[in-house]
């Protein structure tokens, strides 16, 4: 077995790494195997990137032959022991069951319950429409925030130049293998930033300007929309935008911003208590039994779900479901919500700050 050190000295990532644990603790890691399956398959190498002193150490684990499987995983759990988190892509689906099935197949007491950990992949992929991605690869984040690598090939792209190492052994193909696991350790590090999503997602946002805006579309017709301008919790290290429905967002550095329709119009209030109202047709609005039985019966009539409404002409912004009460509606089938910009909400800050988590969770579903 072979164990190569590299001083990794690419710049830190923006991103507050203390948000995940200190950084002493922090242990990246990534395993480089001949196939998907633990049983028919080798782990030939185990790639760690952690804090030793003052700088951060690429340590990888390297078989020179098959029957070096175990020596890399004994060496590798070793050697993670004196750190307490463990940062990987995917690894709570493969590299992790991977080597507890080696430990198992090895009769090895090596196990993951000691270590706290996130999982790249697990965190952003609930956002990968969000973000505009083909997939959720290491590779596509990397691409998607603009990182170069040198290394060209994909894991499965090596394997053959492995197995063709493990029988005879070259400089080239062992190059080869240890730069791809070298590149996935420092990739994995630079992809951090791209946390930032899940942290806008998972805290609490603060809007700090809210304007309106008036605009043509391509037809000449005039129309209103709300912007709202808030902080977000972890810079962002590309800009990027993302659009649903009427919806937009955008993002650059410590800033980003909602775009989300205004509509002036005549909406409709249902009221809950169908059976006590009635509906006057003549006035195309529903009261209260209590005033309407004093209206000529002729004039009158028991309200029902669709009709038990009063309609007012304001100014609305749509949601998604009560986040603003009371809500209006088109008609009672309408599945859109909509709540109304009064002078006093125009200058509540709290509720655009929930507004906007409120916009954003709808965007993602």
């Amino acid at each position: 077995m072979q164990i190569i050190k590299n001083k990794v000295t690419d710049p830190l990532p923006d991103y507050p790494i203390e948000k995940i644990a200190p950084a002493k603790d922090i242990l990246f890691m990534d395993i480089e195997t001949t196939g998907f399956a633990a049983r028919t398959s080798n782990v030939y190498m185990i790639g760690c990137l952690g804090m030793e002193g003052d700088e951060w150490i690429a340590t990888q684990f390297f078989a020179e032959r098959y029957s070096e499987e175990k020596e890399v995983i004994e060496a590798f759990f070793d050697y993670a022991s004196s750190y307490r988190c463990l940062i990987h892509f995917n690894g709570n689906n493969f590299d992790i069951p991977f080597l507890e099935a080696k430990c198992r197949e090895f009769d090895l007491s090596y196990s993951f319950k000691d270590f706290t950990g996130i999982d790249i992949y697990r965190r952003i992929a609930p956002y990968r429409g969000f973000m505009n991605l083909e997939n959720c690869k290491q590779k596509t984040v990397e691409h998607f925030l603009k990182i170069d690598r040198e290394d060209k090939y994909s894991g499965g792209d090596l394997v053959g130049v492995y197995h063709s190492f493990a029988e005879k052994p070259d400089d080239e193909s062992r190059s080869l293998l240890l730069l791809h696991n070298f590149e996935d350790l420092k990739g994995m590090m630079k992809v951090l930033p791209v946390l930032a999503i899940t942290d806008m997602f998972s805290e609490k946002l603060r809007v700090t300007k809210v304007l309106s805006n008036t605009y043509k579309d391509a037809h000449g017709e005039e129309h209103k929309e709300l912007l709202m301008h808030f902080d977000l919790p972890s810079p962002f290290p590309v800009s990027f935008s993302s659009q649903f429905e009427k919806c937009y967002f955008a993002a650059s550095k410590n800033e980003a911003l909602v775009r989300v329709p205004i509509y002036e119009c005549e909406l409709k209030y249902f009221y809950a208590n169908y059976k006590d109202y009635y509906y006057l047709p003549d006035e195309d609005v529903a009261l209260h039994k209590s005033v309407a039985s004093f209206v000529d019966k002729n004039h009158r009539e028991q309200a029902k779900a669709a009709n038990c409404y009063t309609k007012k002409e304001g100014t609305y912004l749509p949601e998604w479901d009560a986040l603003v009460t009371p809500f209006f509606k088109k008609e009672y089938t309408s599945k859109e919500l909509f709540f109304e910009l009064t002078e006093e909400r125009r200058t509540d800050r709290e509720l655009f700050s929930a507004y906007v988590s409120h916009i954003l969770e709808h965007m993602v579903v």
